[in-house]
């Protein structure tokens, strides 16, 4: 039997993926000169052959990935925005890394590149959090100034010193093929890190629940005062989880890069930082429900995909559709905290009055 609050969070979120989905339908028929084609495109598109549906579930894991790390900051009471830029250094970076050592074993290249994106990834938040401990600077800020800041170093790294002349994209060489991590699902781009992902998912909820370290996370993130009142190091939650925050954006990066890309493209990454915080408050920021709701968003992604793909609806239209996801779940998630204590005091202010009335 669910909670009343866990009732109001799944009916909360339920509504705002049932607008989700009504927009999407509107702006189909809109956007579309075949409507009832873009539609059945949309719907049944990622089901419709291994391609489709394994690319989505590649897709979802990454989601899984980014939106953990989302969560865990949550969690904590901090914010990342600049998981984008994080994902995409730590992804180039690892391709790198590989790609200077080709003769090396395919276990310990794969190895290397994780722990090269992983401390990437961690290194860029870990800075938010150390400036939030130390001189109190927003962290908001902080993690998109310097997402905002990397992106284009990155864009010059692989336009640049590290293209590929034998290319006519903007991109690195391609990593060898003992670096690739295997897939699953051929032709799809599904591969074996989706697994790892899971795994993840469920060390988390032993971490946050299960442990003291967890418990003292969530405690911080509730109520940081009262927190440091009990004698817990909340400097250590504050730069700690956004440096955490920041590996887990690296680990999704190096996994785009092994696992699906095999090389590091301008802008590649797609918006995987930004679409993780839609799937962190979709699974109201709970690391198992960050696997469905990742999925939800890769089926709604891959639709918006094959619409575009089998009929004449634009990119932009596509675009749009993701924004519309975002802004409704975050109004589910803001709307309760800014209503909420209205009515609740208008709920008062009439209890007080019947009261005085009976008197």
């Amino acid at each position: 039997m669910m909670a009343p609050k866990q009732q109001h969070h799944a009916a909360a979120t339920g509504i705002a993926l049932s607008a989700a989905v009504i927009a999407t339908v509107v702006l189909l028929i809109i956007g579309s000169d075949r409507p009832t084609a873009a539609l059945t495109a949309f719907f049944l598109g990622p089901f419709s052959n291994p391609y489709y549906f394994g690319n989505m579930l590649a897709e979802a894991g990454l989601l899984v990935l980014t939106g953990l790390g989302v969560c865990l900051a949550f969690r904590a009471g901090v914010f990342n925005l600049g998981g984008e830029g994080q994902t995409y250094a730590a992804a180039t970076a690892s391709a790198a890394v590989v790609l200077v050592m080709p003769a090396a074993p395919g276990g310990v290249g794969i190895a290397v590149a994780f722990l090269v994106g992983i401390a990437i990834g961690g290194a860029l938040g870990a800075f938010s959090g150390v400036f939030k401990w130390l001189t109190d600077t927003d962290e908001l800020i902080t993690s998109f100034l310097i997402s905002a800041a990397a992106i284009p170093i990155v864009d010059y790294l692989i336009i640049g010193p590290w293209n590929d002349p034998a290319s006519n994209l903007l991109t690195t060489r391609r990593v060898a093929e003992q670096f690739r991590l295997l897939r699953i699902l051929p032709p799809s781009y599904l591969h074996v890190g989706v697994f790892g992902a899971i795994a993840l998912s469920v060390f988390m909820v032993f971490y946050l629940f299960r442990t003291v370290s967890g418990y003292e996370l969530r405690l911080c993130g509730l109520n940081r005062d009262f927190a440091r009142y009990g004698g817990v190091p909340v400097g250590m939650y504050i730069v700690g989880p956004m440096a955490a925050s920041g590996a887990f954006h690296g680990l999704a990066g190096t996994t785009a890069v092994l696992g699906i890309h095999h090389a590091a493209l301008v802008g590649f990454t797609g918006g995987l930082g930004w679409n993780g915080i839609a799937v962190a408050l979709i699974a109201r920021t709970h690391p198992l429900g960050v696997i469905p709701a990742a999925l939800v968003f890769a089926y709604l992604n891959a639709g918006a995909k094959a619409a575009m793909l089998h009929t004449a609806f634009t990119f932009e239209l596509g675009t749009i559709i993701q924004a519309v996801i975002f802004f409704l779940i975050t109004a589910t998630n803001i709307g309760p905290r800014l209503i909420g204590p209205r009515l609740i005091g208008r709920r008062r202010r009439s209890t007080h009055s019947e009261a005085t009335n009976d008197l």
